[in-house]
């Protein structure tokens, strides 16, 4: 085995044995590699402080195509203390590596590395972290297959005078097409386009208003539940949290 140097953040963590761990790990480089971190439970292990979900760093490993790798050390690039000291920041960061890692093994797409790194590191900073979920997975709706029609009307494609959109119908609907859907601020309208198209990384303020974020929301847990099949726990979770800071 060769000794490679990779960027990653640990998505899962797995007791092995009466010592060790395994470790799912997204890289940069790579893709989702599974690592074994030998004697990481130990108290006095080295390994030990970096053998967990969360952890964001230079993963120094020897390295195996197939089957589980080594870690042998790593270099923290962010420790995300911020976010692991608050509960509601720590529930979405938790759901989003969730989110990623459930779409990495559908499809080998390069930039959900970035994607998952730059709202880690958004969240990190003090953006509000329901804001950069729901940036993540409209991102996330691409790779699956199952994108919302956001550039036109879903059932004609006119990209004129866009009134709603609706998780039922998959998308925008225009006034010539509207019939009894519910209908959503404009903003809503506008801003869920954006949302798919904007650079996490360059990201520096986030101004929405709670009206705005509970329809975007909504929209986006309803069109989850409608078209991806995917059950995530860490979900429960988040809308706990939803449930007490709303």
């Amino acid at each position: 085995m060769e000794i490679v140097s990779v960027t990653g953040i640990v998505m899962s963590e797995t007791n092995y044995s009466e010592s060790s761990k395994i470790l799912n790990v997204l890289t940069k480089e790579y893709g989702r590699v599974g690592m074994i971190a030998k004697g990481c439970r130990n108290m006095k292990s080295r390994l030990r402080a970096v053998s967990r979900k969360l952890i964001y760093g230079t993963f120094h490993i020897y390295y195996k195509k197939e089957g589980l790798s080594t870690l042998i050390s790593v270099d923290i690039i962010n420790s995300l203390s911020k976010t692991m000291m608050n509960l509601t920041a720590i529930s979405y960061a938790s759901y989003i590596v969730e989110l990623i890692d459930q779409v990495a093994k559908q499809t080998e797409e390069s930039s959900l590395f970035a994607i998952l790194a730059s709202s880690l590191e958004k969240i990190e900073e003090g953006l509000d972290p329901l804001v950069i979920t729901n940036i993540v997975e409209l991102k996330c709706l691409d790779f699956l297959g199952v994108m919302p029609s956001i550039d036109a009307c879903t059932i004609c494609g006119s990209n004129k005078a866009i009134v709603t959109l609706s998780s039922d119908i998959g998308g925008y609907i225009c006034s010539k097409c509207y019939q009894n859907e519910p209908l959503v601020d404009d903003k809503t309208i506008k801003l869920i386009r954006m949302f798919y198209y904007v650079d996490i990384e360059k990201i520096s303020k986030l101004e929405v208003s709670p009206a705005i974020k509970k329809e975007i929301n909504t929209f986006l847990d309803n069109y989850y539940e409608r078209y991806t099949g995917l059950y995530l726990k860490s979900k429960n979770f988040v809308h706990k949290i939803e449930k007490i800071t709303n």
